[in-house]
């Protein structure tokens, strides 16, 4: 099974910095935002991964391509700890150009020549993991119990209506839509979408001819969902676990400060902080 890791958007939100800098390399503390990503890939048992990128996100490539400078200078200083904090990941990385800004499905249309008719999880760096156990590890075994797409879901965040949400067939685990941002009291559940998806390569096949058909506008996966959930064939996962938003600036906040939590000296400062900060 391969990981994607869709990173080709402009990240608007954070300008002025992400007029220079890739969104998915903003620092939670002095770990970029992608490789929490990875690292859950890599946790799951995901080694194969494809980047989605753009001719903007250079940056993403040589973080992940080696450091020989400074392998050669930590080497002759013997500094073995930062040896280990600059080596490559073990996995296999290639990287895809989205040459225009058409929309995320789109997007994971340049992906389908590299997924050989395998099964693939799609992440959005602005959706970020924390638990013992790695979100995409809970979507692949609700895909080995049930052979179908599997959409990632959060139970009744606050402000529900700001994100798409499923509706449920009776079985209470096939999904049959997904709808987006509906009216308050008009929730067909309380399963919220976040950005975590298994998709069977049938996904790809509809994505394809959706595409065909296609005129104007930013093209998204809908087409392609809606053809799955209509045959039965998608089902969802309760993440477990917590969900950070990082894709605006008060949710990086947050997940920052949730990440700096599990270091007793960072944990120690932020205590400070927030004493001073609501005398």
């Amino acid at each position: 099974m391969k990981g994607v890791i869709v990173a080709a958007g402009y990240g608007t939100r954070f300008l002025p910095v992400t007029k220079t800098i890739a969104k998915e390399m903003l620092p939670i503390l002095n770990k970029p935002a992608i490789a929490f990503i990875i690292e859950e890939f890599l946790a799951s048992g995901i080694t194969d991964i494809i980047v989605i990128t753009s001719r903007r996100k250079r940056s993403l490539e040589d973080y992940l391509d080696r450091e020989m400078e400074l392998e050669a200078l930590f080497e002759s200083e013997h500094a073995k700890a930062k040896l280990d904090l600059i080596k490559p990941y073990p996995a296999h990385f290639s990287f895809v150009r989205q040459m225009e800004m058409k929309g995320t499905g789109h997007a994971l249309l340049q992906v389908k020549p590299l997924i050989a008719g395998e099964p693939v999880v799609v992440a959005y760096p602005d959706d970020l993991h924390f638990g013992t156990k790695p979100l995409t590890k809970q979507l692949i075994e609700t895909y080995e119990q049930t052979g179908c797409t599997v959409l990632a879901s959060f139970f009744d965040p606050p402000e529900i209506n700001r994100y798409g949400v499923l509706a449920l067939a009776a079985d209470g685990l096939h999904v049959k839509d997904i709808v987006e941002k509906p009216a308050v009291g008009m929730e067909p559940s309380k399963e919220a979408s976040m950005g975590r998806y298994l998709y069977t390569p049938e996904f790809f096949d509809y994505l394809e001819e959706g595409y065909r058909h296609h005129t104007t506008g930013e093209y998204y996966h809908v087409f392609a969902l809606n053809k799955l959930m209509k045959a039965g064939k998608v089902v969802y996962k309760r993440m477990e676990g917590e969900r950070l938003d990082t894709g605006n600036i008060s949710g990086f906040l947050q997940a920052t400060l949730k990440y700096a939590k599990q270091f007793p000296e960072l944990r120690q400062i932020i205590k400070e902080e927030a004493a001073e900060l609501f005398l």
